[in-house]
């Protein structure tokens, strides 16, 4: 079907992933509960990539970007876009709340680490299409991200408890192990409509 001007994507998907996500975190349950079922909500969602809006899948030449696609109101969860332009990478940071990751568009790699002198890999992973991690400080909450793909951008979307934009975080020197505090924000300054459906073009 061509696009044309009044042409919007079906966010449907991203509308059920929010009001299952939203019950998920009403309920009285264990992290590796919301682990799990959310895992299963994020799978869904990206099993399919025609919702989300293309201007949260914009990369930037310079750095990685992080678009909101939609913040609980209590801010017990939020929904990311990350859009890595080609070699990308984050610097080696924490999370401070639990965490999912599930891969959109392209390649994704993680490397977990623990503090020391010098920062220690323990762990590296490849994640394809379809593929989703899980971070907390339970379960593993530092790591470093890379766009796996050095010729094309890769787009991942994230679940965390709580809104991970203005989550002070911290980042770690790689040699050192030595922290400094961070807040990431967020990169777009407008929001996808999750509750429009597609438009029907004449």
């Amino acid at each position: 079907m061509k696009r044309g001007t009044n042409f919007h994507p079906d966010t449907t998907p991203l509308a059920r992933c929010i009001a299952r996500i939203a019950d998920i975190v009403g309920q009285e349950l264990d992290e590796a509960e919301i682990l799990e079922m959310g895992k299963k909500a994020l799978q869904d969602l990206i099993a399919r990539d025609d919702w989300l809006p293309e201007f949260c899948a914009v990369p930037d030449p310079n750095m990685y970007r992080q678009y909101l696609l939609y913040c609980d109101p209590l801010e017990r969860f939020s929904i990311v876009s990350f859009v890595w332009g080609p070699s990308q990478r984050t610097p080696i940071h924490d999370h401070s709340t639990w965490g999912l990751v599930g891969v959109l568009r392209g390649a994704e790699i993680s490397e977990r680490y623990v503090v020391g002198s010098p920062m220690k890999s323990v762990q590296t992973e490849r994640f394809e299409v379809g593929a989703v991690d899980a971070v907390s400080p339970t379960v593993g909450d530092i790591h470093l991200v890379r766009n796996a793909l050095n010729d094309q951008s890769s787009i991942s979307i994230h679940i965390y408890g709580g809104n991970i934009g203005v989550i002070e975080r911290r980042v770690f020197d790689p040699d050192t192990g030595h922290s400094k505090k961070f807040v990431s924000g967020y990169s777009n300054d407008r929001l996808p409509n999750p509750w429009r459906t597609v438009a029907k073009l004449t």
